[in-house]
């Protein structure tokens, strides 16, 4: 169950290939990055974040693979890296987070739905109840994305510029 891979298909014809992540692509992970808009990185981290550090990179390769997976999508020559999903379940697996980045010259493509489509298949395989992703208000396009995908948005009830954005998952 904890090696998931696919060749998935873009609304555009954009051809991906998705793979868990490796302890050795950690150094892609940072050159990725920087690849990443300031305005989406702090969409990602919640934060205002002009760098992704060491140690965010070192979360995103150090994974459990099987509560936590971090996904990687390549352009179909395999190169470059173009997008990282992760998906973080709780100890139960009553809940999952996602998270999505996309490299800036990949945006608008329709890669974050598909990335979104494959984190919603992964997590009803291993029996999340609920698919969850906290969002800044201004995060519109990826809002949208999950509204259509079937998701819904509550304020979050501590801070009015975050939205929580959830969606249950049928059984597998």
């Amino acid at each position: 169950m904890g090696n998931w891979t696919a060749d998935l298909m873009t609304r555009t014809g954009l051809k991906i290939h998705v793979r868990p992540v490796r302890t050795e692509d950690e150094p892609m992970l940072a050159e990725f990055f920087t690849h990443v808009t300031k305005e989406d990185l702090s969409f990602r981290y919640l934060t205002g974040l002009n760098e992704v550090g060491k140690e965010r990179i070192a979360a995103l390769t150090d994974v459990d693979h099987v509560r936590t997976e971090n996904y990687l999508a390549f352009g179909e020559s395999g190169d470059p890296l173009i997008a990282t999903a992760m998906l973080a379940c709780d100890p139960a697996f009553e809940r999952g987070e996602v998270a999505i980045s996309i490299r800036a010259d990949y945006k608008n493509r329709g890669v974050g739905w598909e990335l979104l489509g494959f984190l919603s298949r992964v997590a009803q395989a291993k029996g999340v109840k609920v698919l969850e992703s906290i969002e800044r208000r201004e995060n519109r396009a990826a809002i949208e994305i999950e509204q259509q995908m079937g998701f819904t948005t509550v304020t979050d009830p501590d801070d009015p510029t975050i939205l929580l954005v959830r969606k249950e998952l049928r059984a597998a």
